[in-house]
């Protein structure tokens, strides 16, 4: 499958340029609707699609102007403002790592000596203001807004522009850098209009969406388009974007996703563009996550997701075969470290299989649930340990305070080294143990050499890798290992499940001993 170029977060920094070019038009006070909006926000009322028969009939309207004109006093423009520093002394510009950039930056260059005139050295500096676009939307009257963090990011001032004109400065009230979502507030004597969340898992592949924003600095702006896609993950842990080709570019960062109620499905994040410029692939983080953020920034200033205490990993075909699991379902614990999980006696090796009431489907679901989970309160864990649920109660930490935190090459040879599963394989000593950089204190056996065509090559095992666990039973000794394998034989199991440690961090494999 090709994939694109590159991807291109939709960052307001990029616009700082366009702004000179492209300044954006205030919209004119008497606006469609703007009464209605205003009456609406002192009644406390969020805004909301206009009744249609397209909307009661689920079908492609005429026109969208109605939906745009109703929500749209609740959208805003972004102008941040920022001081960055330049040097005051240009020098030559050499490529890092010339030849020649260590010499001058050492010695100076001509015209240049070394010290503070030094233009490879740090010298005086030139402070400039610097200023970017981006997009909102309000969710309550007396003034929440909702945007991107990477909109408002290392801003010394913000100001909000209002569809009426309106231009009011805004104080950033909290921010979470894992969801990119960030909440502002504005002081207005007047009740602002706003618009509520929608519930992003109603929405579906081929469902009619608007999109507003202030795109490359243009102003107010919608595009509409459709749910290209659901679930999607980009790089973040809690990611759940909706993609959309509705036309979103550079300085619609932060605007809303509407679906045809007009009610706020997502937030528009990132695109996917080899020029950075609209493709049709857009991204915007779904609403249920995005509102469950705001609430916790609005009420504490800052995020409190909850904490298992475990590390994971995805149950693949093999690994729910050699466990003798009815499907590939679920998140496998691979280490069990001081912390909740391990206080309510949760094992390396176990299953996690349903969180709080509810089944979980693969890794990345349970570390949203959990994250979703409150702090401080026990839930229910249901785990497979030896082929038997074991039921768990495990109350759970809070991510943010837990979280204020390659295997070396063997050289020397075992004289017990034996070939196993296409591995050379040594009794783990204090010394080897010590050049590998693990605790002298762990035990298991140590991969010297693996085969290139091997099954344990396919897997990803590498020399310096170390084997701790065979069969979910600790071996410390090639016996150890063969008589796990021997069971997994006489079980009738094609494969054997391994602990494998490299540089300390733990993962499972399961490995055949056919």
């Amino acid at each position: 499958m090709n994939r694109p170029s590159s991807r291109h977060f939709l960052t307001a920094s990029g616009l700082a340029l366009l702004m000179a070019l492209t300044p954006a038009i205030a919209q004119e006070p008497a606006v469609p609707g703007a009464d209605a909006a205003q009456e609406a926000a002192n009644n406390n009322q969020p805004l909301t699609a206009p009744d249609s028969q397209a909307r009661q009939q689920q079908v492609m309207p005429e026109s969208f102007a109605d939906l745009v004109e109703k929500v749209s006093p609740a959208v805003v423009n972004i102008t941040t403002t920022s001081t960055v520093s330049t040097p005051l002394v240009r020098g030559p510009q050499l490529p890092e790592g010339s030849p020649f950039s260590d010499l001058f930056r050492e010695f100076g260059f001509p015209g240049f000596p070394p010290g503070e005139g030094n233009p490879f050295q740090r010298g005086p500096q030139r402070e400039q203001r610097s200023n970017a676009l981006g997009s909102g939307f309000v969710i309550s009257p007396d003034g929440l807004i909702v945007t991107n963090n990477h909109v408002i990011d290392g801003a010394d001032a913000i100001e909000i522009e209002f569809f009426s004109g309106k231009r009011l400065p805004a104080k950033v009230i909290g921010k979470d850098d894992k969801t990119d979502i960030a909440v502002l507030k504005v002081e207005s004597s007047d009740a602002l209009p706003f618009v509520k969340f929608g519930d992003s898992d109603r929405a579906r592949v081929g469902d009619w969406v608007l999109a507003l924003g202030n795109p490359l600095g243009q102003g107010f702006s919608a595009s509409t388009g459709i749910v290209s896609a659901r679930n999607r993950a980009l790089s973040g842990t809690y990611d759940d974007f909706i993609q959309t080709d509705a036309a979103i570019n550079r300085g619609n960062s932060g605007g809303p996703l509407f679906n045809m109620d007009g009610e706020v499905i997502g937030v528009n994040t990132a695109i996917l563009s080899p020029n950075g410029g609209s493709i049709g692939i857009g991204f915007s983080m779904a609403s249920n996550v995005v509102s469950k953020v705001v609430e916790q920034l609005e009420e504490y200033g800052e995020t409190r997701r909850g904490w298992l205490g475990v590390k994971i990993q995805p149950v693949t075909e093999d690994i729910a075969e050699s466990l003798g699991l009815a499907e590939a379902k679920g998140a496998m614990v691979t280490d069990v470290p001081a912390g909740p999980a391990a206080d309510a006696g949760m094992k390396a090796g176990d299953v996690i299989t349903r969180f709080a009431g509810g089944a979980v489907e693969d890794p990345r679901d349970l570390v949203r649930r959990v994250a979703d989970a409150p702090v401080g309160e026990a839930v229910e864990v249901v785990v497979q340990r030896d082929g038997k649920p074991v039921e768990l109660k495990v109350t759970l930490g809070r991510r943010e305070l837990a979280e204020g935190t390659g295997g070396g090459r063997v050289d020397s040879a075992e004289a017990s080294a034996s070939d196993l599963m296409g591995m050379t394989l040594a009794p783990l000593t204090p010394e080897i143990a010590a050049e590998l950089g693990v605790s002298r204190d762990m035990q298991g056996l140590v991969v010297q050499s693996v085969e290139p065509t091997g099954a344990a090559a396919d897997k990803g095992l590498a020399a310096g890798d170390v084997i701790t666990e065979a069969g979910q039973h600790p071996v410390a000794t090639l016996a150890d290992l063969e008589a796990r394998i021997k069971e997994a034989r006489d079980a009738g199991r094609k494969s054997i499940l391994v602990m494998v440690r490299r540089a300390g961090e733990p993962r499972f494999v399961a490995l055949p001993v056919g």
